[in-house]
């Protein structure tokens, strides 16, 4: 079998159309067609079913497409490993990142790393922890930054963060005088949260109905400066990571430690088990155990 034409079928099977896999791989529409139909004949089984406007798989192109795509993969592995032999210090990495963490973390943490690995170019993806779970998991990145904990089965994870979250409150909330509050005290509370796909909406749902209420909830967002910004005109409170005290207006909004019990906002890098992390990923994480000291 011809790899070329495995990947033309798979392009025509991704975009179930001949025109635009045509398009994607710069051939005549009746060139690719050509191509597919010799696949067809040399495997003596048809993969596309014609009859309707939008092409269909039949049953034999679907397990043609998922064994394809494996054996795809497997070359690009092998093209990979080939590089990383060559080039030691070379390569790319893609990480996952909610935007809270972004701007915490890792401005600092890729200046560092640029310096001392110029070469290694990084590329970040900014997206709710949940999702950035599930890439890493479907192998689309290398690594991804995420509330831990996760399944260590799934999971291989560096922890670097170790912190907690905290009350969000305006200067003339009755609370603002207060060196600590409990979660129960906020059953009254208009509440200001991040949007459902992000992990930390979760945990302060869950925090809060341990603690024998379910918040009201005004306003979601899943931007922190909106949230911060509804704060500020004191629209409602929020809970946040605790660092991010350092970038409110400290003039509006104040932060108040949660206790009774504290709730924890521990951090970790996670790559998926068994995955082939290149040098440049592993340099990385290597480079995040030894350099970036865990919050207190």
């Amino acid at each position: 079998m011809d790899i070329r034409h495995l990947t033309y079928f798979i392009e025509v099977a991704k975009y179930k159309s001949f025109t635009k896999a045509s398009k994607s791989l710069h051939l005549s529409q009746s060139t690719l067609s050509k191509v597919v139909k010799s696949l067809e004949e040399e495997l003596n089984v048809e993969l596309i079913d014609r009859s309707a406007k939008k092409i269909n798989l039949t049953e034999a192109g679907e397990i043609v497409l998922a064994e394809g795509e494996v054996i795809m993969e497997s070359l690009n592995d092998l093209s990979i490993h080939l590089y990383d032999l060559m080039n030691l210090k070379k390569g790319k990495i893609k990480i996952g990142i909610p935007p809270i963490i972004g701007f915490l973390f890792f401005p600092k943490i890729i200046k560092g790393f640029n310096n001392l690995y110029p070469d290694i170019k990084i590329k970040l993806f900014e997206d709710d922890s949940k999702k950035v779970k599930q890439e890493v998991r479907d192998g689309i990145l290398d690594l991804g930054v995420v509330m831990l904990p996760v399944d260590e089965k799934e999971f291989d994870v560096v922890p670097f963060v170790y912190d907690e979250l905290s009350l969000f409150v305006h200067k003339s909330h009755p609370l603002v005088q207060r060196e600590k509050v409990e979660m129960k005290e906020l059953q009254n509370e208009t509440f200001i949260l991040f949007k459902q796909e992000f992990a930390i909406h979760d945990i302060i749902i869950q925090e809060c109905l341990r603690a024998g209420f379910r918040p009201e909830i005004a306003y979601e967002s899943s931007e922190w400066d909106f949230i911060s910004g509804m704060i500020g005109e004191n629209l409602g409170i929020s809970i946040f990571p605790k660092p991010i005290g350092e970038k409110v207006d400290q003039d509006l909004i104040k932060a108040i430690p949660i206790v009774n019990p504290s709730v924890p906002w521990n951090l970790g890098f996670i790559s998926k088990k068994k995955k082939y992390a290149s040098p440049a990923v592993r340099e990385f994480i290597q480079y995040i155990s030894a350099e970036i000291p865990f919050q207190s």
